[in-house]
């Protein structure tokens, strides 16, 4: 099993395809990959989802890149995004159960917290990945203060980003942004060109 760190390779920000049918969620996977965002997550939390997801892995595997399975929260979803060839889960939240069945199933986890106690049980449970969600709720001095006690911490900041708020979440401490609609806006790349590999 591959570990989120060799998973995300040092990228920056990751894409949330949320919401589209498999086509449009292989365009706008494409895209981002095309720009240099190649950690992409594919939500199944919705009926229907999973399609898109494996969609979405399918054109991954073309390139040699992993996709994840968000809104995660039960052991049956799991399973799911196993069979739909996802590379790791992800969730809103800290369930030990759903850390437990995705481990497991050989794919690595990245729950979601808010508060210190969260980011504590996280850690002692082996996550050293979480995502700081609702992240435009909580704020980048969020970020910065939750890694004073817990510096091992790596924070993906999630939740209503916006591209021009990125880079100061990421001065403050987070290893990565999570984007959504925004990354298939023209006019939100110059933003998010400084935290993209040169090309």
């Amino acid at each position: 099993m591959k570990t989120l760190d060799e998973l995300f390779g040092g990228a920056r920000v990751m894409a949330i395809l949320r919401g589209y049918d498999p086509e449009d969620t292989v365009a706008l996977a494409t895209a981002a990959w095309d720009l240099g965002v190649t950690a992409l997550e594919v939500p199944i939390g919705e009926p229907g989802q999973l399609p898109a997801l494996a969609a979405a892995v399918a054109a991954g595997a073309r390139r040699n890149l992993a996709v994840g399975a968000g809104t995660v929260v039960t052991p049956e979803q799991v399973t799911a995004a196993a069979t739909a060839g996802a590379a790791y889960t992800v969730a809103p939240g800290f369930d030990p159960e759903v850390l437990g069945a995705s481990l497991h199933a050989g794919l690595p986890h990245l729950p979601g917290v808010a508060t210190p106690t969260e980011a504590q049980r996280a850690l002692r449970a082996g996550c050293q990945w979480v995502k700081a969600f609702p992240a435009s709720a909580l704020g980048a001095e969020w970020i910065t203060g939750i890694l004073g006690p817990f510096p091992q911490l790596r924070i993906v900041a999630t939740g209503g980003v916006r591209p021009a708020d990125a880079p100061g979440y990421l001065a403050a401490g987070a290893a990565m942004v999570a984007l959504g609609a925004a990354l298939a806006d023209p006019a939100a790349l110059p933003a998010l060109r400084p935290l993209l590999p040169s090309t």
